[in-house]
This record gives structure tokens, sequence and C-alpha cells, in this order.
């Protein structure tokens, strides 16, 4: 069994070797998630919006 001294060396481990793969996003890249970000939160907000509609119909609250 790892103590929690180990856990922690090998989580910081791991960490720093995400992070040394990782790079910066180009704008390219950056302008396409902000894209589908922005898309993904305009469903989740229209599929909300429905839902409450349909709801204050049933319910008429």
């Amino acid at each position: 069994m790892a103590t929690t001294t180990e856990k922690l060396k090998s989580f910081f481990a791991e960490s720093r070797r995400v992070l040394m793969v990782t790079k910066k996003p180009g704008m390219k890249e950056f302008k396409m998630a902000a894209k589908i970000t922005g898309i993904g939160m305009l469903l989740i907000g229209t599929i909300g919006l429905i839902l409450r509609l349909i709801g204050y119909l049933i319910t008429g609250a």
C-alpha cells in the first residue's frame, strides 16, 4: 500500500509529464474551441428554455 507522500510524488510527476507535453493553442484552434463552446451553450440553453415552456404549459404556473 502506497503512503500519502508516495501518492503525492506520483501525482506531481504525472502532472509535470502532462504539462511538458501540452502546448499553447494557436489562434485557429482557439477560435474553433470558442465556437464549439458557444454552440454548446446555446444548445443547452435552448433545450432548457423548451423544457421550461413545456412545464409552464402543462402546469399553468
